[in-house]
């Protein structure tokens, strides 16, 4: 995962923790070194070593205080990677994700999305069953910074993000190039009904406010998620798997 140690996301240099790390250097991620606290070892740290050894990167045992000011307050694990900034994707290059794949396309959109945790654990499920990309805004949301690396567990290697600066009018050319979208309101059909053989999009609202007034009058559908107990809401990347299982479950139906 990527620390950022300026203001802006853009500037994050590093990735942190075991499992993230290994997913960025088994990628094709540009590094530019490696620091290893002194002293660990175990098989996950030496094949952390072994893989930046066969990509020739500069690798320097550092004591833990040198890492623990890398990426202040932060759980590193013991292994940090120095790394240029995140590559955000295009919508044409989502839809040539779904062309390579022989696939209607499958996307997420976040609305607003705040809270790095939220964004990582979705990037995990979108990973696991096989959305082809997610939209953000460049405004008013998390972008790809460390603690979405690390929240996402090495999914942010797989799967792309496009940021864009309207989502009303991005939603608006998805649905010229195909694409039927799906909302989530307290108002809706029940998910369970949800049928995603074709292209779709569904849209995540905010955590507190759902999706913007505006985004949600060009959804095409609107998708409830119906529950009995004390609670009526549920967490942004809960209610995110949901969907997209229900969606991987109508797009890969069990023989």
């Amino acid at each position: 995962m990527k620390n950022n140690q300026q203001t802006s996301d853009e500037a994050s240099e590093f990735i942190f923790g075991r499992h993230p790390a290994m997913a960025a250097l088994k990628s094709d991620q540009e590094i530019n070194k490696v620091f290893i606290q002194d002293g660990l070892k175990n098989d996950m740290i030496g094949e952390i070593i072994k893989l930046a050894k066969k990509r020739s990167l500069v690798i320097q045992m550092v004591p833990k205080s040198k890492l623990e000011r890398l990426v202040p307050h932060e759980n590193h694990q013991g292994v940090v990677l120095a790394v240029a900034a995140y590559d955000y994707a295009s919508i044409d290059d989502l839809f040539k994700r779904a062309e390579e794949r022989d696939e209607a396309p499958f996307f997420l959109i976040l609305d607003n999305i705040n809270d790095p945790h939220n964004l990582g654990s979705i990037m995990r499920t979108a990973d696991a069953v096989g959305a082809h990309g997610i939209i953000i805004p460049k405004r008013r949301s998390v972008g790809l910074t460390g603690v979405v690396a690390k929240a996402s567990t090495g999914a942010i290697e797989h799967v792309p993000v496009a940021r864009v600066t309207n989502l009303v009018n991005t939603v608006k050319e998805l649905k010229e190039r195909g694409l039927w979208i799906f909302g989530t309101d307290m108002n809706g059909t029940d998910y369970r009904h949800f049928d995603a053989t074709g292209s779709v999009a569904i849209i995540i609202g905010n955590e507190g406010k759902g999706i913007s007034p505006l985004l949600k009058k060009s959804v095409d559908e609107m998708l409830t998620i119906p529950m009995v107990g004390h609670v009526q809401s549920l967490n942004a990347s809960v209610a995110a798997s949901l969907l997209m299982y229900q969606a991987f479950s109508s797009r890969h139906p069990l023989n």
